[in-house]
Order: structure tokens, then C-alpha cells, then sequence
């Protein structure tokens, strides 16, 4: 009888490992359905944010669910109210590796259409600054919003940037994200406002990879009617689990199983330290460590060249150790929108795995590593491969 309930015991706890182990291997998604329960969102023609919202974030985890690899979470299921932070907090808690909040957009010039997909960031235009007031006028309605986000004039989003320091590691992330979403809506032949910045306090708090998406204009009355119809949300809610999906193969590999994925950033960041002023100690480390390197031989494996992203910014930092605490032999890759900074360049990839290590080892979560061949990036799978 022992014997038995031993075998059992062994049996079930067995199970439990394997699926565990299975669930940690998992690509998180967290869907975020805008406004809900006493937030209506915007109304037009007798058709309503929260509702399209709600329906469509449901249809598109039923597709994501479908994928054995990907492990959907929900900041809501039903109309209720979620105050904003706790949205963001939610996907924080999960660790998930993108956050996405679904919304329908509106215009007093109900001639307005298409689709658009926001990031975090500064505003560049004012209809970037309106659509942004519009959503976080949301947090009036929560219970001691005054103390809760004390710094922040929901009229005034700008004060939003200059509350804490912002969180950039994520920015070339979300623009691939939000890239690929607008992607998906031009096969739908939807206009296509593009890709924007704004400063949304539901993505503020987000520590991942994070989009809003503003799936049409539901104050134009023939986008409104696609929006709140059965085929209308059927489309777009599949264009959207396809962005998804088709983000997660280029970044964590088909079947989420391949270990050297996980080196892609998937955890909160820290805060990249901004130059030190001077009148203010810097405390400087014992011994700085340089970053292993072995330079290439021409003709060698294509001369494919790895290195350790540690960050990401739109902002310009002077690539000296200070400023990276303590690390050495920081390189910039700029574009017109980003500024990569890099740590350490080899060609042996066991040696660019303990410069990772290192790198994480001074407080760099969300570093990994990328490939380069003959001096353009490759993916890391290949080249691994």
C-alpha cells in the first residue's frame, strides 16, 4: 500500500516538474482590452470602446492559445474597471514577454480613419498628445488617482516623461512589435497611420516590450460598423495574433524551446545611469573588468563578429565606463531613432556567452547577445547554427 502510494507520489510530482518546466519555456503575451466597467471609452453611433475592445482581445488570445508555445494572460475578461497602473502591473507580475493594449481610436472630424500603433515615448506631434490625454484622462475616474500618480497632470501628459527616468532598453523592441502590427493591417488594405510615440501611462509601467494599438476610428461611421462586426473584429483580431506570432519566431525561435532564445531581453530592466554630474561622488569599481575579445581572422566563419547589447536609447551617452557601470570597451551603433550600446566583440560564441554573463553580473537583466557578418546583424540563430 505504501509501495503504491509512493509510486504515485513520485508519478505526480513528476508531472507537475515537467509542466512547470514546460510553462517557463512558455512566450508570455499580456492582452490589455481598453477602458471597461465605468469607462466607456469613446461612443460614437451607438458603438462602444470598452465592448470592441473586450471582444477583440478576446479573439485574438483565442488564436494565441491555440499555439502550444505561447501562454496567454488577460488584464480583463469581463466589463469591469482596471485602473491603469494595475494593468501595466499585471503583465509585471507575470513577467510577460510583450504587453499589448487594444483600443479603438476617435476623432471630432468623423471623416478620420485608420489604423495606428503607439510605443512609449515622447509625443512629436499634438494628435499625438491628444491621443494620449484622451486615454489617461482615464485615471480620474480611479479612487485617489491625485496621490496614486502624484507628478502626473492627466491634462498635461508631458509632465509624465519627466516623472522618473525613462525606460528605453525595450524601445527598438516595441517599434519591431508595432511594426509588424501595422504590417498586418496594410495586408487588410486599412489605412495605415503608422507607427507613433506617445506618452500613455498604461505603458509606463510596463517593464517589457509594450504597444498600444489603436485598431481604427470608431467616430468615422463606416470604420466604426467594420469595427463592431463579426468579420471586422474577426480580421483584425487575426492580424494582430499574427504580428504577435510572427514577433515571437523572429525573437524567441518557432517553438520557444531553443535555449539560446532566451538571451533576447524578456525581464524588467535597470534603469541605464545617465552621465554622472559632477558634483556628485561616483563611486568607481576596484578593478574594471575589460571585455574578453578576440579579433577575427579574415576569411574565417564569414568573419562573424558577436556582441553584448546592453541597452538601447534614444538619448546620447557617452560610452565611457562610468556611465556603464564599470564596464569597458563600450561601442554606439546609431540609427536616425536609436542608439545601441554595445559591450565586448568576439568571433567564438562561448566567449560572447561569459561577456553576457558579465554584463548581466553589473546589473544589465535585459543584455543579449547579437551577430554580426561581415559587419551587418544577422539573426543569432543562424549564425548559431
Amino acid at each position: 500500500m505504501n509501495s503504491t502510494y509512493k509510486i504515485i507520489t513520485i508519478l505526480s510530482l513528476c508531472v507537475v516538474v515537467t509542466f512547470n518546466s514546460f510553462s517557463q519555456n512558455k512566450f508570455k503575451v499580456t492582452l490589455d482590452a481598453g477602458h471597461g466597467g465605468k469607462d466607456w471609452g469613446a461612443t460614437y453611433h451607438g458603438h462602444v470602446e470598452k465592448n470592441i475592445a473586450l471582444s477583440v482581445v478576446l479573439k485574438v488570445g483565442e488564436i494565441l492559445e491555440n499555439q502550444s508555445a505561447i501562454q496567454v494572460d488577460y488584464t480583463r475578461k469581463t466589463d469591469v474597471f482596471i485602473d491603469l497602473i494595475e494593468r501595466a502591473n499585471i503583465a509585471n507580475r507575470l513577467d510577460s514577454n510583450i504587453f499589448v493594449s487594444i483600443h479603438c481610436n476617435a476623432n471630432k472630424n468623423t471623416a478620420a480613419f485608420g489604423t495606428e500603433t503607439f510605443i512609449m515615448g515622447m509625443a512629436k506631434t499634438a494628435s499625438n498628445l491628444a491621443a494620449a490625454k484622451k486615454e489617461n484622462e482615464v485615471i480620474t475616474l480611479e479612487k485617489d488617482y491625485k496621490q496614486k500618480y502624484e507628478g502626473f497632470d492627466p491634462n498635461s501628459p508631458e509632465t509624465l516623461i519627466g516623472m522618473t527616468l525613462m525606460q528605453e532598453e525595450y524601445l527598438e523592441n516595441s517599434i519591431a512589435l508595432a511594426s509588424k502590427v501595422q504590417d498586418r493591417f496594410k495586408d487588410l488594405s486599412k489605412k495605415s497611420r503608422g507607427l507613433s510615440q506617445a506618452p500613455f501611462m498604461v505603458l509606463h509601467k510596463a517593464y517589457m516590450p509594450r504597444v498600444l494599438i489603436e485598431m481604427g476610428f470608431i467616430s468615422n461611421p463606416q470604420e466604426g460598423a467594420y469595427l463592431d462586426s463579426e468579420e471586422g473584429q474577426n480580421e483584425i483580431a487575426t492580424a494582430i495574433a499574427n504580428a504577435i506570432i510572427s514577433y515571437k519566431k523572429e525573437y524567441y525561435g518557432a517553438d520557444g524551446s531553443n535555449n539560446e532564445e532566451i538571451e533576447r531581453p524578456s525581464k524588467k530592466i535597470i534603469d541605464t545611469p545617465a552621465e554622472p554630474k559632477k558634483d556628485v561622488k561616483t563611486e568607481v569599481p576596484k578593478k574594471e573588468i575589460k571585455p574578453t575579445t578576440q579579433t577575427p581572422q579574415k576569411g574565417s566563419s564569414s568573419d562573424i563578429v558577436f556582441k553584448i547589447q546592453i541597452a538601447a536609447s534614444s538619448k546620447q551617452i557617452e560610452p565611457i565606463a562610468s556611465n556603464f557601470k564599470g564596464l569597458n570597451g563600450i561601442t554606439v551603433s546609431s540609427s536616425e531613432t536609436i542608439n545601441k550600446y554595445l559591450y565586448g566583440e568576439t568571433s567564438d560564441y562561448s566567449i560572447a556567452k561569459k561577456n553576457l554573463e558579465e554584463a548581466k553580473s553589473k546589473g544589465y537583466a535585459s543584455a543579449f547577445i547579437i551577430a554580426y557578418k561581415d559587419g551587418k546583424s544577422v539573426p543569432l540563430k543562424e549564425v548559431v547554427k
